[in-house]
């Protein structure tokens, strides 16, 4: 028997009200159900039991016991597919998904200019001492001077950025509007890749070694968890800025403080932490030359509704039966069809 109505959940709000809009509009019988982490756990199990898909909220905002982890998988026999905010997936556990049929989707490009034109700005409010002034200033007049916060241009300094993807490749574009030299890293992409992107491909290591500006653009993962430490802030120049908007536990924070309070690296501009938000006592706290944001880099506006529309079109894709632009684990395809049918009474196309 062919299932008619496709149930899509998610956890108290879409990102931008585009979302359900575009969903509503496309007549393709989706049913969007709101849930509340304040409901009764009961009535939430029983509607994420018959759901086919589930649209998340970010890693942190989700709450127990509703994570995209193996015992809510083995609760939820119609699940056909986890929809991420964003690019991240590190939340999700990919190999239960793909071993039992079900889709990872992310919406990967749809915050690559917001996140990347976040990374400029801490760049410029720490090289150009914005923040230094401003708090100076509002603790009013006393034995200082213009001249101390003088600051430095990006001018013909050197970037080095960490992951060439979606964003990566808009940080090198505007690094290079500022006439900097672009320096990259990225084991997975092409010389044809990296000279398209605009920057020049060197080692892990010349990324800390030559870069006045280090940026992490990479994706939180097995093999990219804690593999910024000790060695790696002691690669930079006494004159570089570490910034990172990438995922916290890609760098070692207990490492980094240790190397600012060594006057081994300039300064830091830090988007992400983990755990977030971190707490007040925290030792990069204690740092004048550490600028921080609650990990905002892909909150506007524009940006929200651009994730808001990706994951509302791959969504209907999904619920069309076809194969989704931004699939995470296409190892889980095979599978997958064959649960779909078994569920919608329908094959998906290829």
């Amino acid at each position: 028997m062919t299932q008619t109505t496709k149930n899509l959940v998610y956890f108290e709000r879409w990102m931008d009200p585009v979302g359900p809009e575009i969903i509503e509009a496309a007549g393709q019988d989706i049913s969007l159900q709101k849930l509340a982490f304040s409901d009764p756990e009961d009535g939430n199990w029983e509607i994420l039991a018959a759901a086919h898909g589930y649209q998340l909220l970010p890693t942190y905002e989700i709450e127990d016991p509703f994570y995209p982890k193996k015992p809510l998988i083995d609760r939820c026999p119609n699940l056909l597919a986890f929809s991420v905010t964003g690019a991240g997936y590190d939340m999700i556990d990919v190999d239960a998904c793909t071993a039992a049929g079900i889709l990872v989707v992310n919406q990967s490009g749809a915050n690559a200019e917001s996140v990347a034109q976040h990374v400029l700005g801490l760049m410029l409010v720490l090289c150009k001492r914005i923040v230094d002034g401003d708090r100076q200033m509002r603790r009013g007049p006393g034995d200082w001077g213009r001249w101390d916060f003088k600051g430095k241009e990006l001018t013909g300094r050197t970037i080095g950025i960490i992951g060439l993807g979606n964003v990566g490749r808009r940080v090198s574009a505007l690094g290079a509007v500022f006439g900097m030299k672009v320096i990259a890293y990225d084991p997975y992409i092409s010389e044809d890749d990296f000279r398209e992107r605009g920057a020049e491909s060197v080692s892990y290591e010349e990324i800390f070694s030559a870069a006045d500006f280090v940026s992490v653009n990479c994706p939180l993962s097995e093999e990219t968890a804690n593999m910024i430490g000790e060695g790696e802030y002691g690669l930079m120049k006494p004159t570089a800025y570490f910034i990172t908007t990438a995922r916290g536990g890609i760098h070692d924070e207990g490492a980094l403080a240790v190397a600012l309070g060594a006057g081994k690296i300039a300064g830091a501009g830090l988007d992400v932490f983990d755990p977030e938000p971190p707490l007040a006592a925290h030792p990069l706290m204690a740092f004048d030359n550490v600028i921080m944001s609650p990990h905002v880099a892909g909150i506007t506006d524009d940006c929200l509704y651009n994730m808001s529309q990706y994951a509302a079109k791959q969504w209907i894709t999904i619920f069309q039966g076809q194969r989704p632009p931004r699939l995470i684990n296409p190892d889980a395809w095979p599978r997958y069809r064959e649960r779909f049918e078994q569920i919608m009474g329908v094959a998906p196309k290829d």
